[in-house]
């Protein structure tokens, strides 16, 4: 038989870690290799790309549509293990798990619907709806959202320190700062409220400055922080002020800082912060990439 889908691997994933320990992605494709008793060839059947082969590419993303439906974990990198929402869906014993399945958990119906890709996901998507080049762009956001999502949960295993220096080196990398060393970490205690500095250019005569704050999933930051940040700035006499927070931002400190008039505040929050990162190369490396070539039409007008 040939690779199954990702869709076809779920369950057989799922039940593999029903024994509520963590198991490694190596492990997940040596399963299925036996489960669905793939040959040597189609063992080694590669990608497109081909940089990975087939088998482990759709176990990953089998892995990460089950985590994005709540029902599997990631305790530590390269490795997957069973929630109580997997445990649960186990004990209904479920023919096979499908993303239309999926779609009963309002996280993985949110992680669809941010990528606008559900044409994309469903195996019976009418192929005409988008051209080659959107289907490659709507993939491609699809595959930095998952990308934006594991950043962030790296942010969350670091310390405070380690994410006050990372949105200085960010807001260096899109081009603040008209020198080098313009930015600096101030962060400490007693500090004010700033925990970095950015200087616009070489004599220090305009600032931008920082507040960084390593927040949990679902713990927004209020207007009670935003208003302690632009007391801070009052304080400096700063005109230009950025929160970032690996988190969000509740709807009045949204309002507060849209209110303020002697400075301009911007907010920043995990998703956003995280997708900068992306844009901007911090903290992530090419793995592929694909060139669409087109007809150059200079070269046959001069034949």
């Amino acid at each position: 038989m040939s690779v199954p889908d990702f869709q076809t691997m779920m369950l057989p994933l799922l039940k593999l870690t029903e024994d509520q320990q963590k198991h490694t992605v190596p492990e997940c494709v040596k399963l299925i290799e036996a489960e669905f008793q793939l040959s040597e060839t189609e063992r080694e059947e590669r990608v497109p790309s081909g940089k990975q082969r087939k088998v482990y590419n759709r176990v990953t993303w089998a892995c990460t549509h089950m985590k994005k439906a709540g029902l599997l974990e990631y305790p530590q990198r390269g490795t997957i293990s069973i929630t109580s929402r997997g445990l649960a869906l186990l004990s209904s014993s479920p023919d096979k798990i499908t993303t239309r399945l999926l779609k009963q958990y309002p996280e993985y119906r949110d992680f669809i619907s941010a990528t606008q890709a559900e044409e994309t996901l469903s195996t019976n998507a009418d192929d005409t709806l988008q051209s080659p080049e959107e289907a490659i762009g709507t993939l491609a956001e699809k595959l930095n959202l998952q990308l934006a999502d594991d950043l962030l949960d790296i942010l969350y295993k670091n310390s405070p320190a380690f994410f006050e220096q990372m949105v200085v080196d960010l807001l260096l990398k899109m081009g603040y700062g008209g020198y080098d060393e313009a930015g600096q970490v101030t962060g400490q205690t007693g500090d004010g409220g700033i925990d970095g500095i950015i200087q616009e250019d070489t004599l220090g005569l305009d600032s931008i400055y920082l507040q960084a704050k390593l927040w949990g999933k679902g713990v927004n930051v209020g207007r009670p922080e935003i208003q302690k940040f632009v007391g801070a700035l009052m304080g400096r006499g700063a005109s230009k002020g950025v929160f970032i927070t690996s988190s969000g931002f509740s709807p009045s400190a949204v309002e507060y800082a849209k209110s303020i008039t002697q400075a301009k505040i911007v907010l920043i929050d995990g998703l956003k912060l995280a997708k900068l990162m992306i844009q901007y190369d911090l903290g992530v490396s090419i793995r592929d990439a694909i060139h669409i070539k087109r007809i150059d039409s200079d070269y046959f007008e001069m034949i």
